[in-house]
């Protein structure tokens, strides 16, 4: 078994902006709000590595992994995966972007499997990754919104 989760959001910026803000790995906790700190591991062309590390849950435990993340600026397209999986198997991710109009859709995909001593399963992690997607995507929408109409 494995899970899967899409999500879009339009943004009502211009591709080149979506694209420059949340593609800046460094300002993610700034971006997002479950982010503590973002560190840049290293650099190889359009591909960054890089640990992120969430504000303290409920029980005040921080968790933190690594990514890779690689740009395809002319596709408008993102891959990234853990490369310290915790309770996953494997996570991948891909970002799409799409002109719509004058802004942008922004697409979210998420394959990924759980180990089978995870505190949660593949459904339940579905379930929390779909939701909190939600939230984080309409919060970056509204700040990259913000910066443009603040922009002369």
């Amino acid at each position: 078994m494995s899970g899967h989760t899409e999500n879009t959001i339009y943004i009502d910026a211009p591709i080149d902006k979506v694209w420059e803000m949340t593609n800046d790995v460094a300002s993610w906790p700034d971006l997002f709000t479950e982010y503590a700190s973002a560190e840049i591991l290293g650099r190889h062309g359009n591909t960054v590595t890089f640990r992120l590390t969430m504000h303290p849950d409920a029980d005040g435990t921080s968790w933190s992994w690594i990514s890779e993340r690689t740009l395809y600026p002319q596709q408008r397209r993102v891959l990234a995966h853990r490369v310290e999986k915790g309770p996953f198997e494997y996570m991948d991710i891909e970002w799409t972007y799409h002109e719509e109009g004058t802004g942008t859709r922004m697409r979210w995909v998420q394959d990924f499997a759980m180990r089978t001593d995870a505190p949660v399963d593949d459904d339940a992690m579905t379930e929390r990754i779909n939701n909190n997607s939600k939230v984080q995507m309409e919060i970056i929408a509204r700040k990259v919104e913000q910066v443009v109409e603040h922009t002369p």
